[in-house]
């Protein structure tokens, strides 16, 4: 008896240990590899097909929009959700020579991101030569929006983020009588895509990073003013300093200095389930101030991400993790259930 558990054991071992992982140019998303098998389960599921023509094995550029691109739990998401994945191997023989044929595809390229529809026909641009997250999130709302479909919040959010980010985020810093307050109104404004609380030149503050293309620093400013969280400025360029003298005076104004984080960041979600959660720090930013106006984050959150919520619902307290200001893509519960 005793040699059939210990056989057991060895064949579990071997099988564990002998699995073979996903290539890593494909990241996390669950592809299909059949094209038309892809086309009849999108036109069973109304669905578009998003179409990745990718090199496996593959160089520096292919192996790295799999881990940058194609393993973001939120663009994995949206793929595998919203559209029908289906991976073409460009290298390959056979079924993928004849998709790479059809859509004239070179050979060994590198990766190439098609949305299609039932008819083959492209749905949004093919994405070519743009290796950022931004630039599949961008073909996917397209597509759906031309489509008709519904476009979840959680979706245009990260647009939102990573637009910033490509374009050119800044950061200021504000100080206010408490920093948890400051970072639930600074958090809710529309153009502010992270904060963070914390202490500079011995003064409560939250540093703010904003997109200036879409709330200029004299807004946020004046918006802080109004809810008594702009009491001095905190100037990261000579701009800021400038505009900041003007709105608030001098003696309101200076260079910024060394920052400190707070312990407890994102006070009001910490106190929450949702603090377990892992998100973006838009949606981190927006979901603290919800949650301290009284107010549920849900509607920021992917379904996937509703599910882990409720999850972490029904743990005891000293069992949930804290996710605040970690990585999105690092915090994410990948293996598991």
């Amino acid at each position: 008896m005793k040699y059939r558990i210990l056989l057991f054991g060895l064949l579990f071992l071997y099988q564990t240990t002998s699995a073979t992982p996903p290539p890593e140019e494909l990241g996390k998303v669950n592809w299909l590899r059949d094209f038309e098998q892809g086309l009849e389960r999108a036109g069973r599921e109304d669905k578009l097909v998003f179409l990745l023509f990718q090199e496996v094995p593959g160089c520096s550029t292919c192996r790295n929009y799999g881990k940058e691109v194609l393993s973001h739990p939120l663009i994995v998401e949206a793929i595998e959700t919203l559209f029908v994945p289906v991976a073409i191997y460009n290298n390959k023989g056979g079924q993928d020579a004849a998709v790479l044929k059809y859509y004239k595809e070179p050979a060994w390229n590198n990766p190439v991101v098609r949305i299609v529809g039932f008819d083959r026909f492209d749905a949004a641009p093919r994405v070519s030569g743009n290796y950022s997250p931004l630039g599949v999130v961008q073909a996917m709302l397209f597509a759906l929006e031309r489509k008709g479909s519904p476009i979840p919040s959680y979706l245009t959010l990260l647009n939102e983020e990573l637009q910033a980010q490509q374009q050119g985020a800044e950061t200021t810093t504000l100080s206010m009588y408490c920093f948890w307050t400051g970072e639930k109104q600074l958090g809710q404004l529309d153009g502010v895509i992270s904060t963070q609380a914390g202490f500079m030149d011995g003064r409560e503050v939250v540093q703010v990073t904003y997109n200036p293309d879409v709330i200029p620093f004299e807004k946020i400013v004046a918006s802080g003013r109004q809810v008594s969280c702009a009491d001095r400025v905190y100037a990261h360029n000579d701009s800021q300093q400038q505009s900041a003298a003007k709105l608030l005076g001098k003696d309101k104004t200076a260079r910024a200095a060394t920052f400190r984080p707070d312990r407890e960041p994102k006070y009001y979600l910490s106190k929450t389930h949702y603090r377990a959660v892992p998100m973006t720090a838009l949606q981190a930013a927006r979901a603290n101030a919800l949650i301290g106006q009284g107010k549920s984050p849900e509607g920021l959150l992917s379904p996937r991400q509703v599910e882990l919520a409720q999850q972490a619902k029904g743990l005891p307290e000293q069992k949930l993790e804290n996710a605040i200001g970690k990585d999105i893509a690092e915090a994410w519960p990948w293996n598991k259930p």
